[in-house]
Order: C-alpha cells, then sequence, then structure tokens
C-alpha cells in the first residue's frame, strides 16, 4: 500500500530533519502524498489557515446571506451499506468501522468563501477541487513529544443536557474506548510512555445550521529515538488514521471500500504543516468536493454493533454544515 510513497515519505523526513518548513497532504488510502515547501503553496492554489501556521489574508466580512440546500442520500439507500457494516461486525471481522457517504449539496458560497468565513481549528483550500473545516487533531509533536486527540460522537446541542446525554450515550462511549484504544497501540509504534491524559473532553461547534457537541479525548507519548525528526516515516507508520477507518484496521478498511461504493480521495485522509521544529496535523474532515462543477459534502460516523440505523443516518446528515455564523 504504501511502496509507491515511500521515496515522498523519505523526503519529508530529509526536510524536517533539515528543519525545513512544509507542508503535506495524503488521501485515505496514502495513494497520493503531496509535500510543498512554504514558497510553493499559492502557486499550487493552497490556502491553510491552522493555528500554528496561515498564509492567508485577513476577508471583509461576507456581504451576503447563505443559500445552502443539502440532498441526502434516503434511507433505504444509506441502509445498504449500513447493513453490510454490521453484518461484518457480527461476523467479528471488524469491531468498530467508519462508513462515509456522499451528498450532493447547493450554495451561493464558492469553495473560496466557505474557507475564508468557516470557523475551525483547521481549515485548508485547495485549488478549486475542495475546501474542508476539520475541528480534529490528527498529531502533534512538539519537543519530541507527540499528542493525538481522537474525535468520536457528536450531538446536537440544543437537546437537553447534552453534553452529559454524549457522554452517557452507551453506543457512542462505546465507539470513543475502541478508538482510544485503537489510537494508543498506533501511537505505541512510533512513541514509548504512551497514556491517556485527557479522556471523553467535549468541545462546542458552532454552526449556522445547529451548535453540535463533540467528544474527544488526549493521547500522548514521547517519540522513539529511531523517529526523532522524521515525519514521514512517523505519518508512514500512523495511516490511515484510526478515527475515521476503524479497527482492525486491514479488515475494516476493505469492509469499508465494499459499503461505501465512491471513493473517499483526500476526504479522512490527513495533512499537517511542520514548521521546522515542531508539527500539526489534522484528519480532513467536514469536507467539501467539487466535481464536475457540482458540490458534495462527505460525511459519516462509526458504526459498531450496538448503532440503531436512524441514528447513523441522522448523524451522516447532522455533519453537513459550514461553520459560518
Amino acid at each position: 500500500m504504501f511502496s509507491a510513497n515511500h521515496q515522498i515519505f523519505l523526503k519529508m523526513d530529509e526536510l524536517s530533519q533539515q528543519k525545513v518548513p512544509f507542508f503535506f497532504i495524503i488521501d485515505f488510502l496514502v495513494d497520493k502524498v503531496e509535500v510543498f515547501r512554504e514558497n510553493e503553496l499559492s502557486e499550487k492554489g493552497l490556502l491553510i489557515d491552522f493555528q500554528i501556521f496561515s498564509n492567508t489574508n485577513k476577508q471583509e466580512a461576507l456581504h451576503k446571506k447563505t443559500e445552502w440546500e443539502s440532498y441526502p442520500e434516503t434511507l433505504e439507500s444509506f441502509k445498504k451499506g449500513f447493513d453490510h457494516v454490521q453484518n461484518n461486525i457480527r461476523l467479528g471481522n471488524s469491531y468498530l468501522t467508519n462508513y462515509t457517504r456522499k451528498t450532493r449539496i447547493d450554495t451561493n458560497l464558492s469553495l473560496e468563501e466557505i474557507f475564508h468565513h468557516s470557523h475551525a481549528k483547521y481549515k485548508v483550500l485547495y485549488k478549486d477541487f475542495f475546501v474542508f473545516f476539520s475541528p480534529e487533531t490528527f498529531v502533534k509533536i512538539v519537543d519530541d513529544k507527540i499528542l493525538t486527540y481522537p474525535m468520536k460522537g457528536t450531538i446536537d446541542a440544543s437537546l437537553e443536557n447534552a453534553a452529559e446525554v454524549l457522554k452517557n450515550d452507551t453506543k457512542e462511549k462505546a465507539e470513543h474506548y475502541t478508538v482510544v484504544d485503537l489510537l494508543r497501540n498506533d501511537l505505541s509504534m512510533v512513541a514509548d510512555d504512551v497514556k491517556v491524559d485527557k479522556f471523553q473532553f467535549i468541545d462546542f461547534l458552532k454552526t449556522r445550521q445547529k451548535d453540535l457537541f463533540a467528544m474527544s479525548s488526549e493521547i500522548s507519548g514521547h517519540v522513539k529515538p529511531e523517529f526523532k525528526g522524521k515525519v514521514g516515516s512517523i505519518m508512514q507508520k500512523l495511516l490511515p488514521a484510526g478515527s475515521i477507518l476503524g479497527a482492525p484496521k486491514p479488515k475494516t478498511l476493505e469492509i469499508i471500500l465494499e459499503a461505501e461504493g465512491f471513493d473517499r480521495g483526500f476526504y479522512t485522509g490527513v495533512c499537517g504543516w511542520f514548521d521546522g521544529e515542531n508539527l500539526d496535523s489534522c484528519v480532513m474532515i467536514r469536507f467539501i468536493e467539487k466535481e464536475n462543477n457540482q458540490l458534495y459534502f462527505k460525511s459519516g460516523g462509526g458504526i459498531t454493533h450496538m448503532s440503531k440505523l436512524e441514528d447513523e443516518y441522522e448523524e451522516m446528515k447532522n455533519k453537513i454544515y459550514v461553520p459560518i455564523h
């Protein structure tokens, strides 16, 4: 799976060991790996707005009323892939599978306007190809300490006691435990002394459609000596990201490819900025892509043996939003 890109990962290692800043972007299947130095970003039509790096200028306020319409597939259509996933879970082939869908949307906003006016921890606009506004960190590396923040579980914040309901929901809790366990194991491949620092904390996500609560945890470790300064090798070891794949990884990937019936592309891949010292990277979710002049929003959630069809269908639809307020 990774052999074709081995050279690019080596190039990332080289740049990070030489302390040269760069941006990288890797698709879900780790088939496409692209690396850019800072001076190459704008010529490639890449706009980035991270907490540790931004190459954007401040924009004037948006002076038009947002029009936004989404056309989710029917419950029956969603059910086909959902049933395939749950059958595999019942057979013991997977205990958590992230099932995602592709929804046509119509809006009067351009990808560039969505990029500039969304509020999110991580935002990227790639040419006239896609935009995302992700709340989810993949890994951070600060002074050889590596941290990851799996985000699993969302709920409509307007519901009564929403945060508590989310924290105590049996299905969401099981899903969260599974992802924390998976990422703790993944991190152990590149780090020592891996531990869960914070478990199940709640983030508030404000959007024009509705406000959401999301549940995250923090896991950290110290980069193993043989991986120090090697951003490429670390990424090659950790990808695809467990939080948007499931567990166990290889078999779950097969199930996803059978169940979804569309190409995720860069959606649920990862991208990151290495500033010469430290790294910040994110999972590319909350993702809008342009295909033949039509926009599509890709969204989904984790399925376990406890998942209910209607709930998962609602969660997939809940995530179709722009965080413009």
